[in-house]
């Protein structure tokens, strides 16, 4: 029962952070318009 109580508990608090970020809304960023390195550059 205690494993039931802790799930419901749990449940709950991830559902009121979901509500409280989509009240809040989310951050209005830009992604960068330079692409990620995805190589290293060569040492001389």
């Amino acid at each position: 029962m205690r494993a039931l109580a802790a799930a419901a508990i749990g449940l709950a608090a991830a559902l009121a952070l979901v509500l409280a970020v989509t009240a809040i809304g989310a951050p209005s960023g830009e992604t960068s318009p330079k692409p990620l390195l995805t190589t290293v550059p060569e040492h001389p």
